[in-house]
């Protein structure tokens, strides 16, 4: 029985309009992020062939494509409900999200400098990846990462709780090769509430980690 399954989105596939179409979400969803849940678990049912036959002349190509799979399918779980319809702006006291926005401004000085690092991570990763806001649980702080493919460059233990997609398949169809233009649209449709909600589970499960 597969370990992973593709999660419904918690929308339609039009709820982001204008910032992202329906056609892309729908191909995004249906088609890619389908995608690394099937390479997660085939490339589980390979090695566990491969250890029932005592086999391991593919184990690199194994476990990385398991480590690409599983992290493309975490990420774009994560991504949907990052995202609503009603969402923008910044996190502040009186919606609830206080606790974020104090967290954000010692970890980065202020909402503009964190707004503009991970937007420079994103727009400015090589190829295809991801800008990433985690909590670090060995300071307790958050940090931005610049994630290239779905797992490279990631710190060991760090917990993403805000994340953008900066794959092509991600913004192509509408926004052609302007990456910088769908990374400041994603700031449009940003999830505060998710994203607290995330943070505050992560310092809760997270222990610290001793340096």
């Amino acid at each position: 029985m597969a370990l992973y399954t593709l999660p419904e989105l918690p929308y339609d596939y039009a709820a982001l309009a204008p910032v992202i179409s329906p056609e892309i979400i729908e191909l995004h969803h249906d088609k890619h992020h389908a995608a690394y849940v099937k390479g997660a678990n085939d490339t589980l049912e390979q090695l566990e062939e491969a250890r029932d036959k005592d086999q391991w002349g593919s184990i690199n190509g194994l476990q990385k494509n398991l480590a690409f799979h599983l992290s493309g399918h975490i990420l774009h779980s994560i991504y949907w409900h990052n995202m609503t319809g009603d969402g923008g702006g910044e996190p502040l006291e009186k919606d609830g999200t206080g606790e974020l926005a104090d967290a954000i401004a010692e970890s980065f000085g202020s909402f503009p400098r964190f707004k503009a690092q991970l937007s420079k991570a994103a727009a400015t990763t090589q190829g295809s990846g991801w800008g990433v806001l985690a909590y670090e649980p060995v300071s307790g702080r958050l940090i931005v990462e610049q994630v290239y493919d779905h797992q490279g460059n990631v710190g060991q233990g760090s917990v993403p709780i805000l994340v953008f997609d900066a794959w092509e398949h991600a913004f192509y169809l509408q926004y052609k090769n302007q990456k910088v233009d769908f990374i400041e649209a994603m700031w449009q449709v940003v999830n505060w509430q998710d994203v607290a909600k995330r943070y505050a589970e992560a310092k809760d499960r997270v222990p610290l980690i001793a340096p």
